[in-house]
């Protein structure tokens, strides 16, 4: 069985890293030459999107956006001009459920299966296998995904028809994302009162308080670690994605728009680039302060 991969940034190299180490025969294909070498010296092949379209059984894609899903899979030299009945395609991109739709429409005038499969768990969880997979769409289509995903995560859940695990990535997103932005928000209140942040993580780490967030994100903030596991670009069009899709079906979301526009001051601050976790510079800005560890814990 071959098996295609299209897409080789911060998440899907060690995805697709994780299939070769499960045993799987790859074809990949991306712009950035060295990840597509990087996947060669571990046994891939390179490929166009032609290419793996005629070759492969099943197909996954990790891409930045629903547009350049839309490109590789149906512009000209795109996977659907040479893709076979049968074959099987998940995209893990984080798009709107209506172009997951779209995809899975298409795709099965072409006798194609299609997936929609967003991820949670970040850059760490890719590199460890640990992903969790939202899926969207047919029964069958899924089962024959569970022993990839099982390669690439610890978990995965069939959500509904097409589009449902575009949804649920949303719904993850928002979560996510206001969460670092809450515990952002609060640090800054605590060192700008004249508290230790690194003791305040300690305090609170183990109640209510407490998430996979807080224990992810504080240690990076406190030690000004801000290299990308999701960029804050990438939670940008995200959010966007969750803003589009609300307004579409009337669920006022307030506190995302809000988030939104932090985003956006973000932007403009240059930090894009940026993980997530620079969520915090925003509010450090406001109240002139730093949250990082004191001078003697740093030593």
């Amino acid at each position: 069985m071959k098996v295609g991969f299209i897409g080789l940034g911060i998440m899907g190299r060690p995805m697709a890293g994780n299939l070769i180490k499960a045993g799987y025969s790859l074809i990949v294909n991306d712009l950035n030459e060295q990840a597509v070498k990087a996947l060669e010296e571990q046994g891939a092949q390179a490929g166009t999107p032609k290419e793996i379209g005629a070759a492969c059984d099943v197909i996954f894609l990790s891409l930045p956006n629903g547009s350049i899903v839309q490109d590789i899979l149906f512009g000209e030299n795109g996977v659907a001009a040479s893709i076979r009945p049968g074959t099987l395609v998940c995209d893990t991109s984080s798009v709107t459920p209506g172009e997951a739709q779209t995809c899975f429409r298409r795709m099965k005038e072409l006798g194609v299966g299609f997936v929609d499969a967003p991820v949670s768990g970040g850059e760490p969880g890719a590199i460890a296998g640990t992903l969790a997979f939202m899926a969207g769409g047919e029964e069958a289509d899924f089962e024959a995904l569970k022993p990839f995903f099982s390669a690439m995560g610890s978990s995965c859940v069939l959500i509904g028809g097409s589009g449902s695990g575009c949804v649920t990535k949303l719904a993850n997103q928002v979560i996510v994302n206001l969460t670092i932005a809450a515990v952002s928000e609060a640090f800054v209140l605590a060192v700008k009162a004249g508290a230790d942040p690194v003791k305040v993580y300690e305090a609170i780490r183990g109640g209510l308080a407490g998430s996979a967030v807080l224990d992810a994100k504080i240690p990076m903030i406190v030690e000004r670690n801000f290299k990308p596991g999701g960029k804050i670009s990438i939670n940008h069009k995200d959010i966007k994605n969750v803003l589009a899709t609300a307004h579409e079906v009337d669920a006022p979301v307030p506190l995302t728009a809000q988030l939104f526009e932090i985003q956006q001051a973000l932007k403009v601050a240059g930090c894009m680039d940026d993980d997530h976790c620079a969520y915090v510079k925003y509010f450090e800005r406001l109240a002139d302060v730093t949250v990082q560890k004191k001078e003697s814990e740093a030593e």
